[in-house]
């Protein structure tokens, strides 16, 4: 974001001292009771619920909650009833209410499900809301919407699913979704890697397809069949393309034999569509498999992504002159313009082809901040020389500016690019005592605290988040202070991060441990606000923190790298170490420093390589020179390609709020190196290519 003024304060040292958290009798017991929910001893969980309901423990809510969950499958609607009445307006009331219309739906209670799913307040199960919207097809009322609401719910199922293949079957056998439909959706299943979805969607696609008059046992072979083959499909798709099978059913199953193929071998998928499949096909379907094989190609960095591209928007072009609209999805349609941000800055069809394929994305995502910005700089690469291309070239400004007064990594370089200085954006008003004490008074709030301090995570983040829903700006910044003073970082964070129009840049990027991360940052040699940025992403400033796949600590180190690590700075190690805060900061550090090294202090590929491993960066950065920008918008891995924009624009701002005094205090260009850490662009660094060896010594290789 573009602003003028520093914060005034964009520290936390000076924050009021945290109210001290007090323990509440019977925590212990409410601890009991979730260790009893599971070692599923449902006699000890019982007891410990009525005796904290007993003692009107401020979280026994959760215990009751617990103790029910146990014994929904015997439930009756009485039993929700007076949990309902015990804890209105709670997280675990609608909770509970989640899970007991999911239950209703197992049992086939669409009358029940019709009471009581329009009280579902966070309406967040998209099993549930298959279920709601079946019941309000059986109910017999006249919908006229119902297709178009209850589609993309279809089309959204999880594998494993049980609402979501009962709406799809029903209203496939209704008439209400035709064959189109059902194949839509199975490529839609393919394309997500959903085996179980694609089989039940092919199967009804082709029952769909028959006549109305077909007997039943054809009809269910005809299922079975299909099914059976898109099972054989899956498991290997060459095969089934090799019996060059042409006609109706046939052709939809191999679009999606091709889909698979691509995701296995682009070039393989390529191959039979010059070979036979293209002739086989319709356009559309014919697009559809040629966009399939850019997409895989260009996860790949495959040099031919882009002529493949060319070969599916041309299908594509000829499919719509006939009055057929080619559906693309939008992640389809990104790695289109990804496959073109790879590309040499010479290639002609660069630019046409970003172009392209963000004006046939949704509405909804062409407002995703990457795409403002290519679509931005793809329109003014594209605009005529001379006065002719003046309009477009201020559309493509007015674009950027807009963007610029967003946060973020784009928004970053679209400052950049107007000619500007990225700069903290000014302090809201300071938060009256009234506004603090009505956040540190909410019982939601506290009740998310308090179990995030018993050690129940994830739980006290559910709550915290329950209860934030509706808050205005001045109630968000509120809620994040509340968090701040008990040095809860995550909730303190994200809860700021949810504010659009007054942003407090201390609540947003703290500095914890201030003094212990400068210290270590300067002792091994790497800049402070990129370490800053990098714990911001990684862990929050949760000490304790673990990720699902072992990550530990402030850097969330793996024990294996921390280990590694600590061997080659002759560190004696034991896995306690990795969890105690300054052993962590230092190992994390070291790594750092040794990726940074690695990658010739690019921090774009440092950032990707402490993320996903430095094997992994080495062969994306493979291909044609690129700036890298468009390096980091074409890294395969949607997480990784997410953390290394996060964490670079993370370093400016840190690298802002950390020289905040410097920066207000220096003449106009007499602090360069200031000036640079505060660049995106600087941070980015020079165009990102191939290197034929990496730079440390074979026996100093990264794990």
């Amino acid at each position: 974001m573009t602003m003028l003024a520093p914060p005034a304060q964009a520290q936390n040292s000076a924050r009021p001292p945290a109210p001290a958290a007090t323990a509440a009798p019977g925590d212990d017991l409410l601890l009991q009771a979730r260790d009893a929910l599971r070692s599923k001893d449902k006699a000890r969980l019982a007891s410990t619920r009525s005796a904290l309901v007993a003692a009107r423990h401020p979280l026994a809510m959760w215990a009751d909650y617990w103790e029910l969950g146990t014994r929904l499958d015997q439930a009756r609607q009485n039993d929700l009833d007076a949990f309902y009445a015990r804890w209105p307006g709670s997280y675990v009331e609608d909770r509970l209410r989640n899970d007991w219309l999911l239950e209703q739906g197992r049992r086939r209670d669409w009358a029940g499900i019709g009471r009581e799913f329009p009280r579902f307040r966070m309406n967040d199960d998209r099993e549930v809301t298959c279920y709601a919207l079946l019941a309000q097809h059986l109910d017999g009322t006249e919908r006229p919407d119902i297709r178009q609401t209850a589609l993309p719910a279809w089309q959204a199922q999880r594998d494993g699913d049980d609402g979501c293949p009962l709406l799809g079957k029903t209203l496939v056998e209704a008439r209400v979704f035709k064959a189109d439909d059902a194949w839509h959706t199975a490529r839609i299943a393919t394309e997500t890697n959903r085996p179980r979805s694609a089989r039940a969607a092919a199967a009804l696609a082709a029952q769909a397809g028959l006549n109305p008059n077909t007997q039943t046992a054809t009809v269910q072979a005809t299922g079975t069949a299909t099914s059976d083959t898109v099972g054989e499909l899956f498991r290997d798709p060459a095969r089934f393309l090799n019996r060059q099978a042409s006609v109706g059913l046939q052709r939809e199953l191999g679009v999606l034999a091709l889909m698979r193929l691509a995701a296995a071998d682009p070039e393989a998928a390529a191959n039979q569509l010059e070979a036979s499949w293209q002739a086989q096909l319709s356009p559309t379907q014919a697009a559809l498999a040629w966009a399939h094989v850019v997409k895989q190609g260009a996860m790949r960095q495959s040099p031919l992504a882009a002529a493949w591209a060319d070969r599916a928007w041309k299908l594509r072009a000829q499919s719509q002159r006939t009055g057929h609209d080619p559906s693309w999805s939008d992640d389809l349609l990104a790695w289109h313009v990804r496959a073109a941000l790879r590309q040499p800055a010479s290639d002609a069809n660069r630019w046409p082809l970003v172009a392209r394929a963000i004006a046939a994305m949704s509405p909804a995502e062409q407002r995703d901040q990457a795409w403002i910005y290519w679509q931005a700089r793809a329109a003014d690469a594209l605009a005529a020389r001379g006065e002719a291309g003046d309009t477009q070239r201020a559309e493509a400004r007015a674009a950027m500016q807009g963007l610029s007064l967003q946060t973020g990594f784009y928004p970053k370089l679209a400052t950049e690019d107007l000619g500007q200085r990225v700069a903290l954006p000014p302090s809201p008003a300071p938060l009256s005592a009234a506004e603090l004490q009505t956040a540190r008074g909410h019982p939601g709030l506290q009740r998310g605290l308090q179990l995030i301090t018993l050690g129940l995570r994830n739980e006290g983040v559910r709550e915290w988040n329950f209860t934030l829903r509706g808050m205005g700006e001045r109630e968000l910044l509120a809620a994040a202070q509340t968090a701040c003073e008990r040095d809860v970082w995550d909730r303190c964070i994200n809860t700021s991060d949810r504010t659009r129009s007054e942003i407090d840049v201390a609540q947003r990027f703290p500095t914890p441990f201030r003094d212990a991360v400068r210290d270590r940052a300067r002792e091994i040699g790497v800049d402070p606000a990129f370490m800053f940025g990098l714990i911001r992403q990684e862990s929050r400033f949760i000490m304790d923190a673990r990720s699902s796949v072992g990550a530990s600590g402030l850097m969330q180190l793996m024990p294996a790298t921390a280990r590694w690590t600590a061997k080659k700075i002759g560190m004696p190690f034991t896995p306690e170490l990795i969890n105690d805060r300054d052993a962590n900061l230092r190992l994390g550090a070291t790594y750092l420093k040794l990726v940074l090294d690695d990658f010739g202090g690019s921090q774009a590929m440092a950032a990707a390589a402490y993320n996903a491993g430095p094997g992994r960066p080495r062969r994306w950065r493979e291909g044609a020179s690129m700036e890298p920008a468009a390096w980091a918008e074409s890294i395969p891995f949607a997480e990784t390609r997410d953390y290394v924009k996060k964490v670079l624009s993370n370093a400016v701002d840190y690298a802002l709020v950390l020289n905040a005094p410097l920066l207000a205090s220096a003449q106009a260009g007499s602090a360069p190196a200031l000036a640079a850490a505060s660049s995106i662009r600087a941070r980015l660094g020079p165009p990102i290519g191939p290197r034929a060896a990496s730079a440390l010594a074979p026996d100093t290789q990264l794990p």
